[in-house]
């Protein structure tokens, strides 16, 4: 967004603290204040104010003159996952997905033109990329992100995909409009989506949609695994189909809470 157009009620300082956290993306996990202020594109001491009001909240440390997130930005994430309650009505459903099929499971939503992982159940592989919750990928080139971007109403797409990606990665696959336009066309008929390789060499995966109570897609999950391992037919033939019963289930309980009367304490002056 440019500063220039936001509104009156728009808060320069809360904008420009959320620069700083962003600043610190995979590759750079610390960095001296000049770096921070560069990487923002804040005066120094602005990014300096900034960082050791973080300091104070726990969300930054520092050591000698080198700045680092600290575990407690999570907060700000899962605070996110926790308000949607996804987190805790899929987890049973994942972790039996991943004892059936022996492969990691993740749940992600859209942000921007990105993917960001809000759930998780892994089983220690190597890839080519570490995952963990809040982690992004460009959404185009990954499973879970073709079937979010196929849920969008087709004229959607292109302003989407416009908006520069947060991940810090270069995908291997770069379709041509066209490509990407009957690609997802397929997704949207099959209720389905393969990545094979696409984001990085080696990484595999197939992704179905989950939806509320009235359809909507809401998220995506997946199964992912090595390529060099699993080879396309047995993700399909064997993983597919007990991916499509869990995301049922997790959809149907999903569905069930909507229709439960959320209640709300109050109290008596």
């Amino acid at each position: 967004m440019d500063r220039n157009e936001t509104s009156k009620d728009f808060i320069e300082a809360i904008a420009r603290g959320m620069d700083v956290i962003r600043a610190f993306r995979p590759g750079r996990p610390e960095m001296s204040l000049t770096e921070v202020a560069e990487a923002s594109g804040l005066a120094r001491p602005t990014a300096r104010r900034i960082l050791l009001t973080f300091q104070e909240l726990g969300y930054v440390r520092s050591s000698e003159g080198r700045w680092t997130l600290t575990p407690r930005v999570l907060e700000l994430g899962t605070a996110f996952v926790q308000s949607q309650g996804l987190w805790e009505l899929a987890r049973p459903h994942m972790e039996d997905l991943v004892s059936q099929t022996g492969e990691s499971s993740s749940i992600a939503q859209l942000d921007g033109s990105d993917i960001i992982y809000v759930a998780r159940v892994a089983v220690p592989k190597i890839i080519t990329f570490a995952v963990s919750i809040g982690t992004r990928f460009p959404a185009l080139q990954t499973s879970l992100g073709k079937v979010l971007l196929a849920a969008l109403p087709p004229e959607e797409v292109p302003a989407r995909l416009a908006e520069p990606s947060r991940s810090g990665i270069a995908p291997r696959w770069q379709p041509t409009d066209d490509e990407r336009e009957q690609h997802l066309r397929e997704i949207r008929a099959q209720g389905w989506a393969l990545a094979d390789e696409q984001l990085a060499a080696g990484i595999r995966s197939v992704a179905v949609p989950l939806r509320d109570g009235e359809g909507r897609t809401i998220a995506a999950m997946n199964v992912t695994v090595h390529a060099a391992e699993t080879d396309v037919a047995t993700l399909m033939e064997q993983h597919l189909p007990r991916l499509f019963a869990a995301a049922s289930r997790i959809s149907a309980d999903l569905a069930l809470r909507d229709l439960v009367p959320q209640t709300t304490s109050s109290r008596l002056d």
